[in-house]
């Protein structure tokens, strides 16, 4: 099932590395009408919250630079950052060498409880390693799928 677990992560990574590289960077900085946040915050995003539902709420350390939570945490959003986000090339790196490194480091320890239970800003509830895990193939989805609508406004905007 591990096995499964990870060619699954794999997948959704692909779709997400995909995306990325056929969003043109131009674009990446507009915030469309009714939105927050823009597609360069959407993709550090889905690293930073890959990484802490992966590892930090393990208990464990992350292993991306210190600056990410404060660009791609949640509640945050462009309009607040004081200097310059990890740009896009970097963020696609982290992305497309993430997932390996997460299998390596969470292999055969799926099943291991959290430190203490995670509940998540939705009230979800997760106490294993590989819920957390799990969960953020979901969260990937759903800002993957939000990065899509965004482009469609944009460039029904232009």
């Amino acid at each position: 099932m591990e096995e499964l677990i990870f060619r699954h992560m794999q997948t959704v990574r692909e779709m997400t590395l995909k995306c990325l590289d056929e969003t043109p960077e131009e674009i990446a900085g507009i915030i469309p009408d009714g939105f927050s946040n823009n597609i360069h915050w959407n993709f550090g995003h889905i690293l930073f919250i890959q990484e802490r539902l992966a590892l930090e709420v393990a208990g464990e350390e992350m292993e991306l630079a210190a600056k990410y939570p404060e660009y791609f945490a949640a509640g945050t959003k462009p309009s607040d950052w004081k200097s310059e986000p990890p740009s896009l090339i970097e963020i696609r790196e982290e992305l497309d060498t993430q997932t390996e490194r997460l299998q390596k480091l969470r292999a055969g320890r799926l099943d291991e409880p959290l430190p203490e239970p995670f509940t998540n800003r939705m009230g979800l509830t997760f106490r294993m390693t590989g819920e957390t895990l799990l969960f953020s193939f979901y969260h990937e989805a759903l800002h993957l799928e939000t990065i899509r609508q965004m482009r469609k406004l944009i460039r029904a905007a232009e």
